[in-house]
């Protein structure tokens, strides 16, 4: 009983320190080069671009390190369970989809005119750096964003209902409330947090961080793709 005690307990500081080490490292992306004296303001796109994959895949490298007996675990179970998991679970992805569509077209009915500001954000750096933004958003985010908000909070709330909604929520705000303008905008909290939710009762469910990890990769790979594609056209 004891041993279970501290083993929670241990989980739980792990999830809580991964969640802050996330959360510091990008509030301050800027600090190793103002330590340095240089000002990011005046590098060059080339440089800030490399700088910032270079500064991700750290990030990156560091939050795998941490739960790297868990994805190797998880890399065994998923050679023999694929096929199960990711046919039983991609409807439940296609599901969060369907409610991010609906929810934004009624959105877009009730803020005529209006985008969340983190979505204008990223398609202007899409526009000036579309490396920078496949990288960020097709590598970078599904790996650190499912070890984070999904194992990490896994692992700080063992309760499944508790889990899904904190892990839902808290990652749907993150991309909403730190760039909000008005208190309407809230109403994107409805289609960013579905697939953290949806994601979150895959982890439930599986327990194999792998499986939530892939559907994410597929998730932003196809959005990312139709953003390069209309860039192209857009040109022509």
């Amino acid at each position: 009983m004891l041993e279970k005690m501290i083993n929670v307990l241990k989980q739980f500081i792990i999830g809580l320190c991964v969640f802050f080490i996330y959360m510091l490292a990008s509030r301050y992306q800027a600090t190793p080069l103002i330590l340095f004296n240089i000002d990011p303001s005046s590098m060059p796109l080339y440089l800030k671009v490399i700088y910032m994959i270079g500064y991700e895949m750290i990030l990156m490298a560091i939050i795998i390190y941490i739960f790297r007996d868990k994805i190797e675990k998880d890399i065994n179970d998923i050679k023999i369970n694929h096929q199960k998991y990711f046919s039983k679970y991609l409807k439940l992805w296609i599901f969060s989809v369907a409610i991010m569509m609906i929810s934004n077209l009624l959105i877009s009915h009730v803020l005529p005119n209006s985008l969340p500001t983190n979505e204008k954000t990223i398609r202007e750096v899409f526009n000036k750096s579309p490396i920078y933004i496949f990288f960020s958003t097709v590598i970078f985010a599904p790996i650190v964003e499912e070890l984070v908000f999904r194992q990490g909070f896994r692992y700080m709330f063992t309760t499944d209902w508790l889990f899904i909604l904190m892990s839902g929520l808290v990652f749907g705000s993150l991309h909403v409330l730190n760039s909000t303008n008005s208190l309407a905008e809230l109403l994107y909290l409805i289609p960013y947090s579905a697939p953290g939710i949806i994601f979150a009762y895959i982890l439930a469910k599986t327990n194999n961080i792998l499986v939530t990890m892939g559907l994410h990769f597929m998730h932003n790979g196809i959005l990312v793709s139709l953003q390069f594609l209309l860039l192209i056209f857009g040109k022509i």
